[in-house]
């Protein structure tokens, strides 16, 4: 018997101060609880119990070791149980990071569904634009919208496409372009997490046009460049779900129908699990389940 489990067996039977019943708790046999309990006295060359043939009670000694191993043990019983834990699919914590406009907008109904099938799973939800560093972050799983990842450490696994559009002001100058080299840089409202320049690449299928965007202007809040594009300020690229609602309102319009640029993929990825564990897993495959219905909703 490890000390562990000798250990427990001691406080169970300093608890209920019968050793039949210790037994059957523990599915021991009366005798091999009473082995247990002698093997520790002889251990700490002390008397931890009086027994008679009517009850057990505690010696000071016993009463002593009790309250001082207690919380030891409880504390290995709860790491036991977390670390058992996050290898279910329906216990532990899950640390995620998200876009902020998408974990505003999408993510909380998913969370929701999920959570309403999984109680016992809880949830820390960390809200950014751009990348974060997964490992020293100590996420979980992130949710990303991005090109293909260059990333060779991480694990990432593909959700769906992203179509991206270009965006201005209703009855703006931009509403009624034909070809990009129409537009001039600092007319391109770029998103980019380190607010530097941005290069659109766009193609009607039959050629190309490639345009520097953000000199005059960057953000890395699609919201931020969204509004900024009705305001009439300039044109935007984004993704058409992000501006779903603002197509339906009329406060901007799909501008450069023809040209589209290069589709982005909504991505999760993980640390370097060799397998996933269950929480994570059944998470992601939740996720990917629901996530197409809510996109398609938005747009």
């Amino acid at each position: 018997m490890n000390d562990y489990k000798l250990l427990r067996t001691f406080l169970l039977a300093a608890e209920k101060r019968n050793f039949a019943q210790v037994a059957r708790e523990l599915d021991m046999t009366p005798a091999a609880v009473t082995r247990a309990i002698a093997a520790l006295e002889e251990d700490l060359g002390v008397q931890l119990f009086v027994r008679t043939t009517r009850q057990v009670s505690l010696t000071t000694d016993g009463a002593i070791f009790a309250a001082q191993i207690h919380p030891a043990v409880q504390a290995l019983d709860n790491a036991r149980k977390d670390v058992m834990n996050t290898h279910k699919a329906d216990h532990g914590r899950l640390r995620i990071s998200a876009p902020t406009w998408f974990g505003q907008q999408v993510l909380p109904p998913i969370l929701s569904a999920f959570k309403e099938r999984y109680p016992k799973i809880s949830f820390e939800i960390s809200l950014a634009d751009g990348l974060v560093d997964i490992i020293d972050d100590d996420y979980d799983l992130a949710i990303r919208i991005s090109a293909a990842p260059s990333d060779k450490f991480t694990i990432w696994r593909k959700i769906t496409v992203v179509r991206r559009i270009l965006v201005a002001a209703p009855g703006s100058r931009f509403s009624d372009m034909k070809h990009p080299n129409e537009l001039i840089p600092d007319e391109c409202l770029a998103y980019s997490g380190d607010s530097k320049r941005e290069t659109w690449t766009l193609s009607d299928g039959s050629g190309s046009a490639t345009i520097s965007a953000g000199r005059a202007f960057s953000a890395n809040s699609g919201e931020v460049l969204a509004r900024m594009a009705a305001d009439g300020v300039g044109v935007a690229m984004l993704p058409k779900f992000h501006v779903a609602e603002h197509l339906r309102t009329g406060r901007l319009v799909h501008v450069l129908r023809d040209w589209a640029p290069p589709d982005l993929w909504l991505t999760l990825y993980y640390p370097p699990y060799q397998v996933l564990p269950p929480r994570i897993a059944s998470f992601s495959k939740f996720f990917e389940q629901q996530v197409p219905a809510f996109m398609a909703v938005m747009e």
